[in-house]
């Protein structure tokens, strides 16, 4: 009879324990405050909107310097296909119209070229890598950027004939909206010609700009 009422003392101890410690979890854990309040003002992200199309057409203008006939005005127009954000090709056709030589202004009653063979045309393709992509800051606004190498082959149609043509160079690209950029090249057109008698290796150093639209 003992032992009977021993354990049912104990039971009951057991029961109310359990009971008042739950109760007390409970009331410690509502009245508990918040550790972390996410009061936070979020940054408005805004996604730069450069449209996605391949096809570049430019037509630029400058200077080329066709080597013993001085500086001449120089026109081209280029198409571009960017392959990816690096690489791109590159075809162009350009004209420009050879000047005297110096010996020429020197001797006024000579002329070494016929003013037919002094219309100095150009084509070729070349292959153009993006080295530096990246953003130029103007007036405390961010463009994107694009500073790259060029090479490439083709012919050059000068003094009467028809030369091959290696140019090379490098270009800056500014893209002024998500469809339209300006850029800026120097390259130099390397041909062998024989013109005045001797075959000589010419460089033909040209600066040229202008803007260019994307499709």
């Amino acid at each position: 009879m003992a032992h009977w009422l021993q354990r049912l003392l104990l039971t009951t101890v057991c029961v109310l324990t359990s009971t008042l410690t739950g109760a007390f979890s409970v009331s410690v854990w509502a009245a508990s405050p918040e550790v972390i309040s996410p009061d936070l003002d979020r940054r408005e992200v805004k996604i730069a909107r450069i449209d996605n199309e391949n096809i570049e057409l430019g037509l630029y203008a400058g200077i080329l310097s066709i080597e013993d006939f001085d500086s001449s005005e120089f026109v081209t127009f280029r198409a571009n296909f960017h392959i990816n954000e690096h690489l791109f090709i590159e075809g162009s056709y350009g004209w420009a119209k050879g000047d005297k030589t110096s010996f020429e202004e020197i001797f006024t009653s000579t002329q070494l070229v016929s003013d037919n063979d002094r219309d100095y045309t150009t084509y070729d393709v070349s292959i153009g890598w993006n080295i530096f992509p990246g953003e130029s800051w103007i007036f405390n606004k961010a463009f994107k950027s694009d500073f790259y190498i060029i090479f490439g082959a083709g012919s050059t149609d000068f003094g009467g004939d028809k030369w091959f043509t290696i140019n090379t160079g490098v270009g800056y690209r500014l893209f002024l909206t998500d469809w339209m950029s300006w850029r800026i090249d120097v390259r130099d057109h390397i041909f062998n010609r024989d013109i005045f008698g001797e075959d000589d290796r010419t460089n033909n150093i040209e600066l040229s700009s202008g803007l260019s639209f994307f499709f």
